[in-house]
């Protein structure tokens, strides 16, 4: 899980942590072309998943796509896309294999928050797929790092995963599902994280419990020095 924090913020933040000057209006008129394409790739990913079309029809699609691979790459980042931030302070993971809006990969999962708890409904077809129709195991953990991240944040604990336990549970099918998560217990600079995945029927059916996370996130050393410093400001204000 990223720190949401910015070199704007935290001149000590290492590379990848990115402020730009890129205005709301900005940002919304590129995501209005964004989203869509990244959403016709995901379905691209998905349809290659599940074609049955000849191989001819194969070859043809793959010389079409590589052009227009190259047709993006004319004008591209060297590199990983990182983290960006505004004047306002939000940030802008569109390469985040969960919630990134530029990565095909990304379910995407939309988290919501109400105080210190934090869940997303969202879903997951072919391409997510391990075991015969259900959720391959290294997805459900990646979905739950996430989840379990943005939790430590809502808490006001943001940090970095130290550790993550996943159990599981049952197999989790593919389709609706739902993620949960909440701060257990905080000690230091680590916050004890809890989280979940169920099954989200459409038939009124009880959920069903398919995987349990706890994990334990850390305040990065590059962060800490930012919050013990104003903690001093305040102290010596006082």
């Amino acid at each position: 899980m990223s720190m949401h924090y910015g070199r704007a913020h935290h001149p000590q933040a290492p590379a990848g942590y990115v402020h730009d000057d890129m205005t709301d209006a900005e940002i919304k008129e590129h995501e209005a072309s964004l989203v869509p394409l990244t959403d016709s790739v995901r379905g691209l990913v998905d349809a290659v998943v599940r074609t049955q079309v000849p191989d001819a029809v194969l070859d043809d699609v793959r010389r079409r796509v590589e052009a227009l691979t190259d047709e993006l790459l004319a004008e591209a980042l060297p590199g990983p896309h990182g983290v960006r931030f505004g004047a306002d302070g939000g940030f802008r993971n569109y390469g985040n294999p969960v919630v990134g809006k530029g990565n095909a990969f990304a379910p995407p999962l939309v988290v919501q928050r109400d105080g210190e708890d934090v869940w997303a409904d969202f879903e997951l077809g072919p391409a997510y797929e391990g075991p015969p129709g259900l959720v391959h195991g290294g997805v459900s953990a990646l979905i739950l790092d996430q989840l379990l991240g943005e939790a430590a944040s809502a808490g006001g604990r943001p940090g970095m995963t130290g550790t993550l336990t996943i159990v599981y549970k049952q197999g989790t099918p593919l389709g609706p599902l739902r993620g949960e998560a909440r701060i257990a217990s905080t000690e230091g600079v680590k916050a004890i994280v809890r989280g979940r995945l169920l099954t989200r029927p459409d038939d009124g059916s009880e959920p069903v419990l398919c995987v349990e996370a706890e994990g334990i996130f850390i305040l990065p050393r590059w962060a800490r020095q930012p919050v013990d410093q104003s903690d001093r400001e305040h102290v010596g204000d006082a």
